[in-house]
């Protein structure tokens, strides 16, 4: 009699278990999507133990962080990074092949967001000229807007217009950048409004950046406490105009006069104070995440882009900055927890791509580095046009790494393009600097399945690009032997954080390869949405609870 009752419970028990509906996780209230321009990976690492325990590791010990995230294609630069996060996709198809690039329909060279049609709205300067019309897909931000039937704000925010732009896609309640200069505020586009709201005019008129400039620049700790970087005076770094050397203290005051006046605090780790301040003041103004559709803040802080440009990753100037940015992230987050509610908002936070080390500091230590003259490159491939086709006007373009062919001239000499083109590939990689060398036509037929020509690949726009494209040597620039940049296929450009936190996500690690590409669906599965049009990332299952 026993083994009967115990039988009919647990047969009840496993017949009402398997009819519970599961557990449901409240929806999230607003997404914070944040960018760190120019974020190395290893700069989560390299300044772990200096980061106070609400900021970056905040995200780390309570989120989830993949450890091997890269770029999956080619170029690396801003406008382009921002795009495939919040497309979910590549060049190939977002549209977005640059910062700024050769227009072989128009003839001329054109900037990612310009846009003629609109005005500025917010003072008289032409920098709020602006849409993301270049952009050929839908982003997350617009998924979920049609999803909510236009219903919920997406909000972007980033002293560069491009940063904001981008991310808010096409069908944003606003995006806001910094004008700098003699301006000192944040303006908008007519694209997207009329005219400033109230919030924002107040914030402009609070002039928080004549607060941060005046109060200059100093280490956050004692400066001989900073030993993961170079030594302050170094002359692989650049200056400020007026200043005698890269060191600290820097009297901001006084070097704003000779440095466009509120331009400097875009170079400085106030800028991404500045920000912050900002997207608070976004959030209290929109009344983000109070409403009941999913709000979205996009958010990219600029200055770490500008910093590492002048001083590179092994500077103070960038160990500082990331310091500094720590204690900007606490503080954000500690105002949504009151403002939204812990466990109402979901942040991501990844990087636009990295950046190189000063390629001069690699080769004072022995290590292959190079500078690209693009001044040699073009005499060099003057010659090749003149030796093969006694011609000089068979080049239209040279920019990004990439040839465009005058197709004009090549028909009037009835020459084959694509002979041409692969005339040009063969020989300019006896140039030196020029390490590989391929044709859109072999873009077109040939599949690269891996290693950098896949990036190379993925990064070729079919309608956009240019008729040869070409890869220089590891740790190559184009600029001067002070500071660093970007744009390459290699892993220090590629490797990025990818930080996810807050509701619906777990808490772990993973080593496992993932593409920039991944964010974008793994947020739409995360909210129950379709993913933006041309998403070809895949959703990354390992970080999210459901």
């Amino acid at each position: 009699m026993k083994l009967k009752i115990i039988f009919f419970f647990c047969i009840t028990f496993v017949f009402l278990s398997c009819n519970q509906e599961p557990k449901k996780t409240e929806k999230t209230k607003l997404v914070v999507g944040i960018v760190v321009d120019q974020m190395r990976y290893d700069y989560l690492t390299r300044f772990q133990d200096r980061y106070g325990e609400n900021g970056f590791k905040r995200l780390l010990k309570n989120g989830f962080s993949l450890e091997n995230a890269h770029y999956n294609y080619i170029p690396t630069y801003t406008a382009v990074g921002h795009s495939a996060i919040y497309t979910g996709t590549t060049p190939s198809e977002h549209g977005i092949i640059g910062n700024n690039w050769y227009d072989k329909f128009l003839k001329k060279s054109i900037y990612c967001v310009d846009d003629s049609e609109y005005t500025t709205v917010g003072n008289k300067s032409d920098e709020g000229k602006k849409s993301p019309k270049r952009l050929f897909t839908t982003t997350i931000t617009d998924q979920l807007h049609l999803a909510q039937n236009m219903n919920g704000k997406t909000i972007g925010i980033a002293i560069k217009d491009r940063s904001s732009v981008l991310p808010a896609g096409h069908t944003a309640n606003a995006a806001y950048w910094y004008s700098a200069g003699n301006f000192n505020n944040w303006i908008t586009s007519s694209y997207y409004m009329e005219e400033l709201p109230q919030w924002v005019t107040d914030f402009n008129n609070n002039n928080k950046a004549d607060q941060y400039i005046n109060a200059g620049w100093e280490t956050l700790h004692d400066i001989d406490t900073y030993t993961k970087s170079r030594v302050d005076d170094n002359v692989f770094e650049g200056k400020f105009r007026g200043e005698q050397s890269p060191v600290f203290p820097k009297n901001l005051k006084e070097l704003r006069i000779k440095n466009g006046n509120f331009s400097i605090i875009k170079t400085v780790p106030a800028g991404n104070t500045l920000t912050t301040d900002f997207a608070k003041a976004a959030i209290i103004g929109e009344n983000l995440g109070k409403s009941d559709f999913t709000d979205f803040l996009a958010v990219s802080y600029s200055s770490t882009d500008y910093v590492g440009h002048k001083y590179g990753p092994a500077s103070i100037e960038i160990e500082d900055t990331y310091l500094r940015l720590d204690k900007d992230l606490e503080n954000f987050f500690n105002f949504l927890d009151q403002q939204v509610g812990n466990g109402n908002y979901t942040v991501f936070l990844t990087a636009d791509h990295a950046a190189v080390h000063v390629p001069a500091y690699l080769q004072s230590l022995k290590i292959p580095a190079h500078y690209f003259s693009t001044k040699n490159f073009r005499n060099f491939l003057l010659g090749i046009t003149k030796k093969y086709y006694k011609s000089s006007e068979l080049i239209e373009n040279v920019s990004n790494y990439q040839i465009f062919l005058n197709k004009e001239k090549i028909e009037a000499l009835n020459l084959n393009l694509n002979d041409v083109a692969q005339k040009l590939a063969d020989e300019v990689v006896h140039f030196d600097g020029i390490y590989k060398a391929v044709t859109a036509r072999t873009m077109q037929t040939t599949h690269f399945s891996s290693g950098i020509l896949n990036s190379l690949q993925n990064g070729y726009n079919q309608k956009l690009s240019g008729d040869v494209l070409m890869i220089p040597y590891p740790a190559s620039l184009i600029r001067g032997r002070t500071g660093t940049s970007h744009g390459s296929g290699y892993s220090y450009d590629t490797h990025v954080p990818i930080l996810f936190y807050g509701n619906g996500i777990k808490k772990g690690t993973s080593t496992k390869r993932y593409n920039i590409t991944d964010i974008a669906p793994t947020i739409a599965n995360l909210l129950s949405i379709e993913a933006p049009n041309s998403t070809n990332g895949i959703v990354i299952d390992e970080v999210l609870k459901k």
